[in-house]
């Protein structure tokens, strides 16, 4: 007799999309409600919990279950429930909602995706929250800082009703339900199911983990990539994804299989493993591999790691009876080249040599173009991360430069863009700040939060220039600190490099070279916040290039910015010629 799939959490798989004859009336009668459009993280929230992932929740947390998670990690109920799920709301919204309001749950376009039931608003304890359920009020760990700095300050409970479910266009043959998992299981006539939860690409120490923890086990493999929003910095889900099934054929027949995960994790550390855990019983998995320091953010800037390295492997421990999963503890394999093979750090013989490859030096590797060694990881798998790390030679760039007007900025720009378009190769975008506030910003002002927006636009195209492999060379003035450290994040996120550029030039010194009359024009005060004179300009402190244009002719300012980037790997320089 094939034996049965373990139960879900709490015993039944909550589905909590709506019949045919229900989602219709529901959409008839939303026109008249409050709708509130969702972050991607509310998105990925909302699509476990319509599917059963999150079972046994039927909504988002009223204050009663959040307070009892917050503080003891149960929910009202005495169930173990180790972080909130919550909605978090602009107070504008939440002025015109109450108990009873039906309120329409939207994707980015307008889609309605869900109905939510309000039973409960509520004002949370945010740095409180932040202290009990991460350990931490440091804005240097991720789910803090978003907690702190980009959450709304209403949470509303309530049950959720869906009546579409989430849309994905990616991947469609890997994106599973949990009650699909569990279907695919049963064919499969698995009973016993150790899943493998990673948000990095899988190299042969996670293949021989992995393959290992089944074999020991006797169970079967699923590899469940997180494809929600995982840690700033992680690889793209995309190539996280073709990574793992790169290497599904190197199992044993018909003993591994993939599905992704949606979740947005909180790099909660040993409280999200629990709730791993919990996710990963509700897809019919019996056994949890668990890492060193597993879900956790690192180390903050002063070195300190934010959990211990075993602290999630203990907690899920504690709590594997009433979880019903077991933990599979992963503990590091290293290569040992006398062995020709990955084994456990514990089964290293004596003396013997171990080799590895840091994640910075598979950077390294990457943007130099050198070889993966095989060892470390197969060569499809080196494959996929070459088609999203190309070498630096290939990469497109943002040459960013900001000073006071008059300062030369727009004159070295466009001498460096004399200088690209002469070797020739490569496409390269010049967003001069004029040109730019007469093409794409001529509706802005001159207040702080109109310089914001305009810059915003600069970083968004040159993001955009960056990611098809191009270049960008922007030269707005750009007086705000925050606002710069944008676009270079803008800039990274969209695959690139990112070079900022300080035109150091005294007011004194720019106001003598005013060819427009700008300053004359700002001292009389006919033109208002004006940068430098009535309006500050913050000194950039994080500047890979400082010009002092009372010292260096335009020429030679553009000799520092190319041999920088040759330095990182951006161009070459031949025989003393540039070449892009």
């Amino acid at each position: 007799m094939q034996e049965q799939l373990i139960p879900p959490y709490g015993s039944t798989l909550v589905n909590l999309m709506a019949d045919a004859p229900r989602i219709e009336d529901l959409r008839t009668r939303s026109v008249s409600w409050l709708s509130h459009d969702l972050t991607p993280r509310q998105i990925c929230d909302l699509e476990l919990l319509v599917t059963g992932a999150f079972s046994p929740l039927t909504g988002f947390m009223t204050r009663a279950d959040y307070e009892s998670v917050r503080d003891t990690m149960r929910l009202s109920d005495g169930t173990l429930w180790p972080l909130p799920v919550t909605l978090d709301v602009p107070q504008a919204l939440a002025d015109k909602l109450a108990p009873g309001t039906p309120l329409a749950l939207r994707d980015p376009e307008g889609v309605m995706l869900a109905v939510l039931h309000v039973s409960d608003l509520y004002t949370p304890d945010r740095e409180l929250e932040a202290e009990r359920v991460f350990g931490t009020r440091s804005p240097e760990h991720p789910a803090v800082a978003a907690l702190l700095n980009a959450t709304g300050p209403v949470y509303v409970g309530g049950r959720v009703e869906a009546v579409q479910p989430v849309v994905h266009h990616d991947f469609a043959q890997w994106r599973m339900t949990p009650a699909e998992v569990r279907e695919q299981f049963a064919r499969r006539g698995w009973s016993k199911v150790v899943a493998f939860q990673t948000r990095n690409p899988m190299h042969r120490a996670h293949f021989e983990l992995t393959r290992r923890a089944a074999e020991q086990t006797g169970a079967g493999l699923l590899v469940h990539p997180v494809v929600g929003m995982t840690k700033p910095g992680d690889v793209d889900h995309y190539t996280r994804v073709r990574s793992c099934a790169a290497i599904l054929g190197r199992y044993a027949e018909g003993r591994a299989m993939m599905s992704l995960l949606p979740l947005a994790m909180r790099m909660g550390g040993p409280r999200e493993a629990l709730l791993h855990a919990i996710v990963r019983r509700n897809h019919g998995c019996t056994h949890l591999i668990v890492g060193r320091d597993h879900a956790g953010p690192g180390s903050d800037s002063t070195g300190k790691p934010f959990y211990g390295p075993l602290d999630a492997q203990e907690m899920v421990r504690k709590h594997e009876a009433e979880l019903g999963v077991t933990m599979v503890p992963f503990n590091a394999m290293v290569y040992v080249p006398s062995l020709d093979r990955y084994v456990p750090s514990e089964e290293v013989p004596p003396g013997a040599a171990t080799m590895d490859i840091s994640g910075t030096q598979l950077r390294q590797k990457l943007n130099r173009g050198d070889e993966i060694p095989e060892w470390y990881t197969f060569p499809e798998v080196a494959a996929e991360l070459r088609l999203t790390y190309p070498p630096r030679r290939k990469q497109g760039f943002c040459v960013f430069f900001t000073g006071l007007s008059g300062s030369g900025k727009s004159t070295i720009a466009n001498v460096l863009l004399t200088r690209i378009l002469e070797a020739g190769g490569r496409q390269v975008t010049l967003l001069d700040g004029d040109l730019v506030r007469k093409h794409l910003s001529s509706e802005l002002g001159f207040s702080k939060e109109h310089r914001d927006i305009n810059i915003r636009r600069i970083g968004f195209v040159a993001s955009e220039v960056v990611r098809g492999g191009g270049i960008a060379v922007c030269a707005p003035i750009a007086p705000y600190d925050n606002i710069r450290k944008e676009v270079r994040s803008l800039v990274a996120k969209a695959g690139g490099g990112f070079a900022l550029v300080f035109v150091d030039a005294p007011v004194e010194v720019c106001e003598q070279r005013d060819r427009k009359g700008l300053y004359a024009k700002a001292r009389a005060g006919v033109l208002k916040q004006f940068t430098g004179v009535s309006d500050p300009y913050e000194t950039p402190a994080d500047a890979e290039i400082v010009v002092d244009t009372t010292r260096t002719q335009p020429a030679q300012a553009v000799d520092a910015i190319v041999a920088h980037l040759a330095q990182q790997g951006y161009v070459e320089i031949v025989d003393g010629k540039l070449k892009v």
